[in-house]
């Protein structure tokens, strides 16, 4: 064999070594990776298929049926000041921030030309008075006519209504108290000229106050006049107790509310009108509510959803929400008694998913 033929055959012999080198490598490779996928990958088993999650099953229960609201409170009676008639202030007869009764004299306006009117007219009413019985004797024994006497009569009557316009007008240069109430600031002085445009002081009556306050009109059939309300102010920490005595008849078309007004007492005068309160209105209870927990109702772009488990799967309903508490909300439509209302893991439910419910 020469030196060529010699040279090929060990290089055909290196190559085939390298070949069966190369091929067995590769079958580890390949074997190796095939194990480390089959490891990656996950297998599916009964026991992590289903969602474990808390539920509740609905009872019907007795629902103390109570809206909240927030409203202003307005005095009982307010008035703010004016003259009915223009003039100078001639006396001002209360103190600022006085309580005062019922028709206590306010504030004084001259009246000295009505006053001196007023004394002419009754001069003039005496000595047509006397005037008038002389002609009466006279028509009596037929001295002169009906006509005459009936003038005479006539002459009388018509200053007596000239009286009653002058104490009239001389009763609207006084101002007095409407009701019984406290005084606020005054804003004029004695010696004011005052009109019919001028403001001169108010009065509230605050040992009664109103309470003014709206709710949805979905309660507008069961609310009725008499209805006991609660309010508390956040400044004096207080409650207050009240009855609904007045309701707006119609709904507020701008904000779907129906207006309503209360009345309580305030003799401790401890709130004043203008108030900010936070209102519960006591309704009539509701002896059969479905009410499930709050966070198991979910919020979707046309209501309200719960999820339910029916044969072991859970499922989306759409509710209706009627009254809410601090931690439960009533159903008014959608579940019914007996289901079993999901709790926790709302966020990864999706409807059809297999659940295991565990009831508290």
């Amino acid at each position: 064999m020469s030196n060529n033929e010699t040279f090929q055959y060990f290089m055909m012999k290196f190559i085939s070594l390298f070949s069966l080198c190369v091929l067995f490598i590769s079958i580890l490779l390949i074997s190796s990776c095939g194990s480390k996928n089959q490891d990656a990958i996950p297998r599916p088993s009964a026991q992590t298929a289903a969602l474990t999650v808390n539920g509740v099953v609905i009872k019907p229960q007795e629902l103390d049926n109570i809206v909240r609201s927030s409203g202003t409170v307005l005095a009982s009676e307010s008035v703010d000041f004016v003259a009915e008639a223009a003039g100078r202030i001639e006396k001002i007869s209360f103190e600022e921030g006085a309580r005062v009764n019922k028709n206590d004299l306010l504030v004084k306006i001259n009246d000295d030309d009505l006053q001196a009117q007023l004394k002419k007219t009754q001069l003039q009413i005496q000595l047509a008075s006397e005037q008038e019985k002389r002609q009466k004797q006279l028509f009596e024994i037929n001295g002169i006519s009906k006509e005459q006497y009936d003038i005479s009569v006539n002459q009388v009557n018509t200053l007596k209504a000239d009286r009653e316009n002058l104490v009239a007008s001389i009763r609207k240069r006084e101002i007095r108290a409407p009701f019984e109430g406290r005084i606020g600031l005054r804003y004029v002085s004695e010696g004011s000229y005052v009109s019919s445009t001028t403001r001169i002081a108010s009065i509230q009556k605050i040992s009664q106050l109103k309470v003014d306050f709206s709710i949805p009109e979905k309660y507008s059939d069961k609310v009725a006049v008499g209805a006991i309300v609660q309010f508390n102010s956040e400044e004096t920490k207080q409650q207050f107790m009240g009855k609904l005595y007045a309701i707006e008849p119609k709904i507020d078309a701008a904000t779907r509310t129906l207006q309503l007004r209360a009345l309580c007492d305030n003799k401790s005068e401890t709130i004043f009108p203008g108030s900010y309160v936070q209102i519960e209105l006591k309704l009539k209870k509701i002896s059969d509510a479905i009410m499930v927990p709050s966070q198991s109702v979910i919020p979707v772009l046309k209501g309200q959803t719960v999820f339910v488990r029916k044969n072991g799967v859970a499922v989306s309903m759409p509710v209706k929400t009627g009254v809410r508490n601090a931690s439960y909300v009533q159903i008014l439509d959608g579940i019914a008694a007996g289901d079993t209302v999901i709790t926790t893991g709302i966020m990864q439910l999706r409807s059809g998913m297999p659940v295991n419910v565990m009831v508290k």
